[in-house]
């Protein structure tokens, strides 16, 4: 393994033949390369899409009223279906699997919000206490509405940071400070961050304040609910919301149009298994780059054997072992090999991390990286196969008559 001679006839041959050496090194390089970056390339994707799902939790199911299309039980289409507070307290009782509920009711005009001399236009929701953790937010001071500030329509508010920044310009607490909706005094009882920054510049209001305000009665916009339940019983939630509202409401539950649903565990599902398909897509041209690599050593070691036909002969005539003669071939494609895929699993990984460290983080595309153990994987299963694209090749040569080596032209 270590004979200082061996090594030496093994540059020597490398050196003669530096272009075709290059060439079938460059080959299995690129194929280790490619196979990184592939890889990379689709964590970072899903890494991005993981990140936007995750700004809220995961299994939840948005609902609002559309109009119909489709006449139902005598009632014609066209029908405007609306919902109201009568509504959240059934999906409370009567649906079950569930394990937060809100109603969302937005408040779309003059949304200019002040403190003191400062102005700033924000947008303006109303929900109930449960849209907290919905919205999958943190507070960073005081605290979000709660059923006292619902049952009793008190005019409070949850800001975001920006909504912070920009009307408390001192620095100091907004908490217990009056600030004014619509030029009604609302109070501040908590400031609150959600990773997605859109989402931040909002504030939260009681849904019963913002309808007793707004002339809205008792009007619903949409509902989200969450549960705890797997993507197959998400699903059976979701029809079974769907069914008993269609009810309620006296609308075909097969017409799409009178009520819109998207469930985030459904749809987060189908994104993951798009990127599994991704992933194992890219694997399978990332190996077939690698074997394409291997295949070109195998040859290259076929040319060496048959270049130095002779000097096998002769090796063997004085004395050499076919074990020598096997190690001296396997060792040379182990080491085109071994280092053709080293310096494509570090220009790989590098250009990653230069790409990571470039790139500004986008809603969908975060962090391109590749498993250690992958990459780890991918370089041993290249030494050996490298190791195995000589050993063919190495026992031919070990086979070789002297007499039949040295006569050969």
């Amino acid at each position: 393994m270590f004979d200082l001679d061996k090594w030496q006839e093994i540059f020597s041959t490398i050196n003669k033949n530096r272009m075709r050496t290059f060439l079938t090194g460059f080959s299995v390089a690129w194929g280790i390369f490619m196979l990184i970056i592939l890889l990379g390339s689709g964590k970072g994707l899903q890494n991005g899409i993981d990140a936007q799902f995750k700004n809220d939790a995961v299994n939840t199911i948005w609902f609002g009223p559309g109009t119909t299309s489709k006449a139902y039980k005598g009632l014609q289409a066209g029908r405007e279906i609306k919902f109201t507070n009568e509504d959240y307290e059934y999906i409370r009782k009567h649906i079950d699997g569930l394990d937060k509920v809100s109603g969302r009711y937005y408040m779309w005009q003059n949304r200019v919000i002040s403190y003191k001399t400062e102005y700033g236009v924000f947008d303006l929701i109303a929900s109930h206490p449960d849209y907290f953790d919905i919205e999958n937010a943190t507070m960073t001071e005081g605290r979000f509405l709660n059923q006292i500030d619902i049952k009793k329509r008190r005019k409070v508010v949850a800001i975001g940071e920006p909504v912070r920044k920009a009307l408390f310009k001192n620095g100091g607490s907004p908490i217990g400070e009056y600030i004014k909706v619509n030029n009604i005094p609302f109070q501040v009882v908590g400031v609150f961050h959600e990773k997605n920054e859109r989402d931040e510049t909002r504030l939260y209001l009681p849904i019963s304040t913002a309808q007793m305000i707004s002339g809205g009665a008792d009007r619903v916009h949409n509902f989200a609910v969450s549960s705890y339940l797997s993507a197959a019983e998400s699903e059976e939630l979701e029809k079974t919301i769907r069914t008993k509202l269609a009810e309620r409401h006296r609308f075909d539950k097969d017409d799409q149009n009178a009520m819109w649903m998207w469930n985030t565990l459904k749809e987060y599902k189908k994104f993951t298994n798009l990127f599994l398909g991704i992933q194992i897509f890219v694997s399978i041209i990332g190996a077939f780059t690698i074997i394409a690599g291997i295949v070109g050593v195998s040859n290259i070691m076929i040319i060496v054997v048959n270049e130095r036909t002779k000097e096998i002969g002769i090796r063997k005539a004085v004395g050499a072992t076919p074990f020598s003669v096997i190690s001296m071939i396997l060792l040379e494609a182990v080491l085109i090999t071994g280092l053709a895929g080293y310096i494509g699993l570090v220009l790989g990984v590098g250009l990653l991390s230069m790409i990571s460290s470039i790139l500004p983080q986008n809603d969908f595309f975060q962090n391109p990286e590749v498993d250690f153990t992958v990459a780890l994987v991918s370089t041993v299963v290249l030494i050996v196969a490298g190791t195995l694209a000589g050993l063919m090749p190495a026992i031919r040569a070990s086979r070789i008559r002297p007499v039949v080596a040295l006569r050969d032209e």
